[in-house]
């Protein structure tokens, strides 16, 4: 246990970021599984902006690497061109 008033507050702040970074990330997780799902490509067409986004911002918080941002996009995309309309 810590025993200085810094490393008590430090653990308090990691704690906190770490449930905010989980939050933010679960989220992009539910939106990619809804995006996968989707077997309409106007649907989406719609929602892979959105995904996108978010992708490209919890990269940009290092809360997910920027290649692994960069491959679901990759993979996503596949998908959306392979559905019929």
């Amino acid at each position: 246990m810590a025993h200085h008033k810094s490393a008590k507050k430090r653990i308090v702040q990691t704690e906190k970021k770490r449930l905010h970074n989980r939050y933010y990330a679960v989220s992009a997780r539910n939106a990619i599984k809804q995006l996968r799902n989707t077997e309409e490509k106007e649907e989406a067409l719609k929602l892979y902006p959105k995904v996108s986004s978010m992708l490209d911002k919890l990269a940009k918080k290092n809360i997910i690497h920027n290649s692994k941002a960069a491959n679901l996009k990759s993979k996503l995309r596949k998908r959306i061109s392979k559905l019929e309309k």
